[in-house]
Parts: C-alpha cells; sequence; structure tokens
C-alpha cells in the first residue's frame, strides 16, 4: 500500500508523462488488490449459498468497497497511459506486469504454492517465462521471426515449377 502511495502522490505527477511503468506499475499494483477482493467475494458467495452469514460480515463489505475503488483506479491510470503511449507498447507491458503482480500477490497472500509439488512449481514457472518471452518476442519491433511482418514493402508470392523434379518451390519476393 505504501508502495502505490509512493507511485501516485510521486511518481506519477513528477514522471508519469515519460516514464510508461509509472502509470502501468499503478494499475498493476491495484489490479493485484481487484484480483484478491474477488477471490474473497468468491469465497463470499460461495459461503452465502452455504447459509453463513456473510452479508453480516464487514469483511464482505470492505472487499466489495475495494474492488470498486481498484476497477475504478486502475482505469483511470489504465486511460492515463493509453492517452500518452501507444497502444502497441502499453498492452504487453502491462500484461506482464499485471500478471507477475498478481502471481506475487496470490503467493503471499493465499500461499496457494505450499500445496503445489515441486514438479507443478517448475511448470508454472517456466509457463510464465514462456508467456512473457512470448510477448516480448511478438510486441517487439527489433528481433521478428517473420521481419517481413513489421517492413512497409510489398512481398509476393512467387511459385516455379522445376520440371525435372516435379516439384513446385515457391519464395517471397520483394516489389
Amino acid at each position: 500500500m505504501l508502495v502505490l502511495l509512493f507511485l501516485i502522490c510521486f511518481l506519477a505527477p513528477r514522471y508519469g508523462q515519460t516514464n510508461i511503468l509509472i502509470y502501468l506499475s499503478i494499475c498493476s499494483v491495484i489490479g493485484a488488490f481487484s484480483v484478491s477482493s474477488v477471490k474473497g467475494l468468491g469465497i463470499a458467495i460461495k459461503s452465502f449459498f452455504t447459509h453463513l452469514p456473510v452479508i453480516q460480515n464487514p469483511l464482505t463489505w470492505i472487499l466489495v468497497f475495494t474492488l470498486v475503488a481498484s476497477i475504478a483506479t486502475q482505469i483511470n491510470y489504465l486511460n492515463k497511459a493509453l492517452d500518452i503511449f501507444n497502444t502497441s507498447m502499453v498492452f504487453p507491458i502491462y500484461y506482464v506486469l499485471f500478471t507477475t503482480v498478481v502471481i506475487t500477490t496470490s503467493v503471499i497472500l493465499f500461499k496457494e504454492w505450499v500445496t503445489m509439488s515441486v514438479i507443478d512449481i517448475i511448470g508454472t514457472v517456466c509457463g510464465f517465462l514462456t508467456i512473457i518471452l512470448g510477448v516480448g518476442i511478438v510486441s517487439s519491433r527489433s528481433f521478428s521471426l517473420f521481419p517481413f511482418l513489421h517492413e512497409k514493402k510489398l512481398y509476393s508470392l512467387k511459385c516455379v515449377k522445376n520440371l525435372k523434379l516435379q516439384k513446385k518451390a515457391c519464395l517471397f519476393i520483394s516489389s
């Protein structure tokens, strides 16, 4: 919570217009609050249907208020980032930051990893790193497996049939 207040009160007014990570860090940290609130409300709704008195419990209402406030704040700062920075930069960075913060929050708050085996933890971490690498590769203009997708040149497919081998070979030709 102190990190969030520091980001909102000190860094956002000074560096938010020039650094994409400021607004997206605020969105990601707030997003962790919204995910945790939704998880808590899910438990409360499940308890409600088992006839437990969750509506009288103040924690339920705190979770509802936290969810509404965090979603409103998250949308506000995401819109600020989208107003200033390119969408193709905002969403990949936001996705990776948000996922990282939510996984970290789940590890700390819900202790979900305690019940997982070592193989499951390694698989989860490797899957997460694969997603981060994939988002980085897809959103990067400096490295691409298909560089012709990022260039402004027009390409055409030219096919030639080899009569001796009775095979057809096709190439992308720049026009």
